[in-house]
């Protein structure tokens, strides 16, 4: 049993102000029922995934004349229509199942996704994306900053991390957030079994009962240790789960299989966070095959799995996925076959609820053009990254973005609720 708290503020104070017509009021208490059923779904792509090759500007000759070997034949794109610009793109032919989603009106691809002078550490620029802040990669996460607007005492598994350390999104000022990244061994570790195992387990949970009064280092260790016991019976809960379609058999597959049975069996996390790796493909990184389709098939089909099972379950307007990585890849490939680090990348945004389509405008890959930077090796970012977490915070958890994100970035957030 593992559990991620970085940070604990012994008395937080949680206040609602209640307008002073009825109506409003209302009207308020109905808003926050509807909210309060949403989740968001976090998936990240460890190592800097290459957006050109998953959304591909198939008629752009410098693409193929800067990618000879890696680019993706025209004739095997997956097409998906045209950008604000008029650029014809496609995604990659592995990801069948995401255009069946887009052409459903659901999947949002969101171009050109960043921030000025791009970090190319994978270290930093995954805080960086963490912290929502491009000029410090140290401190709470964005997602922990949402985690602590929630009224007190907050349920223990307000969010779930599948991964066994917890994301710099997730560090929050005064909310511990599970790693659970094996629901089947997440439980009370003791030496024994039967009837004394329980009792051990009793003994603990009446001992992390202790509120401690006047000594918080034991107040801290009492709480942490209350939380995790909460949070045993309530995950093992996910593993009973049925889906309605068959998850790919690998561990991304598997891992969203479990937020799914979480979100059916009603666990109520308000976030889920599930990571899967492989994108930093220096070499080797082959076309349409290879180790990059391969990445893509299993991003592809693992999404596709969990979204239409969520459908059928009926949840599908209540859940939310935003897949990203920590930047994007250089245009042209390099020596091994493969992309170096590069700059602006692709966000996706996928859901019931999500008014699909292609937002913002695609690069134009010739050398010079102004969507281009670093001696027009790398895609100069359009949009804000910070822009598409304020519209899932502000239009679909339900808080205001510009407290969490230090900054309104609503200006330029894609409309993609």
């Amino acid at each position: 049993m593992r559990i991620s708290r970085r940070l604990f503020i012994r008395d937080g104070v949680a206040t609602v102000t209640l307008g002073l017509s009825a109506p409003a009021f209302l009207s308020a208490i109905a808003q926050a029922q509807v909210l309060t059923s949403r989740r968001l779904v976090v998936v990240y792509l460890g190592g800097g995934n290459d957006a050109l090759n998953t959304l591909i500007p198939y008629q752009d000759s410098s693409y193929y004349s800067r990618r000879p070997t890696i680019g993706i034949p025209a004739g095997q794109v997956l097409q998906v229509g045209t950008d604000a610009a008029g650029r014809a793109l496609g995604l990659h032919p592995r990801l069948g199942g995401l255009q069946n989603i887009f052409n459903e009106g659901r999947l949002a691809l969101v171009q050109r996704t960043g921030y000025q002078n791009s970090s190319r550490s994978h270290f930093e620029a995954t805080d960086i994306f963490g912290t929502a802040n491009p000029a410090s990669s140290a401190g709470s996460g964005w997602l922990g900053r949402y985690l602590d607007t929630l009224p007190r005492p907050v349920d223990a598994l307000a969010a779930w991390n599948t991964t066994s350390d917890t994301p710099r999104a997730l560090v929050s000022g005064r909310v511990g957030v599970p790693a659970i990244s094996n629901a089947s061994t997440y439980r009370f570790a003791s030496p024994n079994s039967g009837r004394a195992a329980t009792d051990e387990r009793a003994a603990a949970t009446a001992m992390a009962g202790n509120p401690s009064p006047g000594r918080p280092h034991l107040a801290f260790v009492n709480s942490t240790s209350r939380s995790a016991i909460e949070t045993i019976d309530r995950a093992a809960a996910a593993l009973s789960y049925t889906p309605t379609v068959a998850y790919p058999n690998n561990g991304f597959g598997l891992a969203l299989r479990t937020v799914a049975g979480a979100i059916v069996n009603g666990i109520g996390s308000r976030v889920y966070w599930v990571q899967t790796g492989g994108y930093d493909t220096h070499a080797e990184q082959g076309a349409a095959g290879g180790g990059y389709g391969n990445l893509m098939g299993t991003l592809g089909d693992g999404l596709a799995a969990f979204h239409n099972d969520i459908r059928n379950r009926g949840l599908g307007n209540d859940t939310t996925v935003i897949v990203f990585s920590e930047f994007g890849r250089r245009i042209s490939e390099n020596g091994s076959g493969g992309t170096d680090h590069g700059a602006a990348g692709l966000m996706m945004v996928l859901g019931g609820s999500v008014r699909g389509g292609l937002h913002g405008t695609s690069a134009v890959l010739s050398p010079g053009h102004p969507t281009l930077e670093n001696s027009s090796g790398d895609v100069r970012f359009e949009t804000d990254f910070r822009s598409v977490y304020a519209r899932l915070l502000d239009n679909w958890l339900g808080v205001d973005s510009v407290p969490i994100l230090n900054g309104d970035f609503k200006a330029g957030a894609p409309a993609i609720f």
